[in-house]
């Protein structure tokens, strides 16, 4: 079966004829916009595979960009979605009410690391919805304009979290951009300020927050706070908790809601059902969960869990949508939650990260381009300089690396503010030959990158 195969590329270039004939059809169909630097296009993937349409083999260490950490076409995912399309795809919650959103969203408030004794969950169809309709419940709750985001956050691409999302080529002629959307330094440690010791830097952090209360938005005008555990886009970034027990405080001391985007970071892959366990575990939670990504397995959807007295403060009317919490994507989303808490995927996900750092960290002796290896669980970022002691990006290397890797049957994908960043996202039921042929592949292609950029 595939999902027990090993990557192997059988034709003579990547994309071989057949694969080759359907980008060229995509080219001419498909906004240049939506952009695809890889050579591959899938007929089946399955486990942490892909085959293509010329029969090539791939490991994917991108998993969807996070989506699939129960990997491809997992059977009983797949017999869940059977069972719901025979019965009804689609019936608007407004109007009809079915179990399997009732099911769910009792299923989200049980795991879901939020503050309250009573929750409530509901759901949209995307990370961005998520996250935008995590900001709605905010103000709605507590009746203020602005919120607060971090350098190198990803929150979407809709007006609103383009507005939120750190790097602006993702709006790039999009403008006027909302307004009420202020941004604080997030800790990136290895690029903390040149000289400023470690010590120091927790302070340095936390007042860019108490600066934006000062120059841009009184604290009792800020809703909420926004911060993803683990910064992806941004470039795999954890969130200290030492700093975010600071947040928590500053946002319990001005009447500000703490909201955490766990679109990528939730769903096992950090070693925990969600990242803010993490945050669980040292004493504080957030008001709001935000996550998408892996919740179904594919199947558009997305949630938001906060307490019964936030959700229900929230104006009648201003969430939901026609095809928020579909049947089919609820029914997929139950038996993904079952599969990862039975075959214990959290666990899985530290196994995982565990042997990818130390590979990782056998690449940084050998080459001397690594930076910073950094992540939680199997959500692993290793980031490429040119110069250890400069730390000058090198996202040329990076750009090169991803392409190389493709050709020999490894999917990679970059990630980070300067766009030096691989990010590993590999599917959680990966194998243990799988994973170790990945790195494999990973380690040659450095070193073949390298040579070809004369390093």
């Amino acid at each position: 079966m595939l999902r027990d195969e090993l990557p192997e590329i059988k034709t003579e270039t990547v994309p071989g004829p057949k694969a080759q004939a359907i980008i060229a059809r995509r080219e001419n169909a498909v906004p240049d916009a939506i952009k695809c630097v890889y050579p591959v296009v899938i007929e089946r993937g399955e486990g942490a595979m892909i085959e293509d349409v010329d029969g090539n083999r791939f490991v994917d260490f991108i998993g969807g960009v996070g989506v699939l950490n129960i990997g491809f076409s997992h059977p009983e995912v797949v017999e869940a979605v059977k069972t719901q399309a025979e019965k009804y795809f689609h019936g608007m919650f407004n109007v009809v009410t079915h179990e399997g959103y009732v099911a769910l969203a009792e299923k989200m408030c049980e795991i879901a690391p939020v503050k309250g004794d009573k929750k409530k969950a509901f759901f949209a169809n995307s990370g961005a919805e998520a996250d935008e309709n995590a900001v709605k419940v905010a103000k709605g709750y507590t009746k203020r304009p602005n919120i607060i985001v971090f350098s190198g956050a990803f929150h979407g691409r809709t007006m609103l979290t383009m507005a939120m999302t750190s790097k602006k080529a993702y709006a790039k002629d999009m403008g006027p951009l909302p307004n009420g959307v202020f941004r604080a330094e997030f800790p990136y440690l290895y690029r903390k300020p040149e000289g400023m010791p470690e010590e120091k830097a927790m302070d340095y952090y936390i007042e860019s927050i108490h600066k934006v209360f000062e120059e841009c938005a009184a604290a009792d005008t800020i809703a909420a706070i926004v911060v993803e555990p683990l910064q992806g886009e941004g470039g795999f970034i954890p969130a200290p908790i030492e700093w975010v027990k600071a947040v928590r405080k500053i946002c319990d001391d001005n009447g500000i809601l703490l909201i955490a985007d766990e679109v990528q970071a939730g769903f096992c892959r950090t070693g925990r059902m969600f990242a803010s366990q993490y945050w669980a575990e040292a004493g504080v939670k957030p008001d709001i969960l935000a996550t998408a990504k892996s919740i179904a397995g594919g199947m558009p959807l997305s949630a938001i869990v906060a307490s019964k007295e936030i959700m229900d403060a929230v104006p009648g009317g201003t969430i939901g949508g026609t095809y928020c919490g579909n049947a089919v994507s609820c029914a997929a989303a139950l038996k993904v939650i079952e599969i990862m808490e039975r075959d214990h995927l959290a666990d899985r996900s530290l196994e995982i990260g565990e042997k990818v750092v130390a590979r990782y960290q056998e690449m940084a002796d050998k080459y001397g381009i690594v930076g910073d290896i950094r992540g939680l669980g199997g959500m692993v970022g290793i980031e490429f300089v040119k110069d250890t002691k400069t730390k000058e990006p090198y996202p040329e290397f990076t750009s090169q690396l991803i392409i190389e890797c493709a050709a020999h049957g490894l999917l990679v994908e970059g990630a980070g503010t300067y766009s030096n960043v691989i990010r590993f996202l590999a599917p959680l039921v990966i194998t243990d030959a799988q994973l170790e042929a990945g790195l494999d592949i990973f380690d040659e292609c450095i070193g073949i990158v390298m040579k070809k950029l004369g390093k």
